[in-house]
């Protein structure tokens, strides 16, 4: 609730403006007419709830509805999807993991922070012929964090099925 209107202004215009300014460049110059794929860059903030990053989140979230939206209007020459990390260990994302990378790691599903390669071979995926019946798609390669606190789970319910 107590954001100011330029932070506000330059989240969105990073993680909104900035694709939607690339994506008519490039479709304006050469893919419109040739085709290709573009990768846009969510984060599973864009599907969760967190305290403290709202405003980020629902940058991220209006993102992924923006990838459905050009999906759709781009087609069919044109392929856009997003990926959706969850913890990868980058410099931006240090602050979610450098002092309590051990709880992280336990937190999550399969063990471990993600590294910039795990995302950079979902991206290689989505550009490649491959995926190429895949459009207006968001991945999420978070490890399995969204699907909750795996330690907690580990500890208290074993195995149910």
């Amino acid at each position: 609730m107590d954001q100011d209107h330029g932070r506000f202004a330059k989240t969105f215009d990073v993680n909104l403006w900035a694709p939607v300014l690339w994506t008519g460049l490039a479709t304006r110059a050469w893919m419109g007419e040739h085709g290709g794929a573009f990768v846009n860059t969510a984060s599973v903030g864009g599907m969760a709830v967190e305290a403290n990053i709202g405003l980020y989140d629902a940058s991220k979230a209006a993102l992924i509805h923006l990838t459905r939206q050009l999906a759709l209007e781009l087609s069919p020459k044109v392929r856009v999807n997003a990926v959706a990390p969850g913890v990868v260990r980058t410099k931006l994302a240090e602050a979610l993991w450098k002092e309590h990378e051990q709880a992280v790691s336990a937190s999550t599903a399969l063990g471990g922070i993600g590294e910039p390669a795990d995302i950079a071979s979902a991206v290689a995926f989505l550009v490649s012929d491959a995926a190429s019946w895949i459009t207006g798609e968001t991945m999420v390669i978070d490890g399995g964090q969204l699907l909750g606190d795996a330690a907690s789970f580990r500890q208290g319910a074993g195995i149910g099925i």
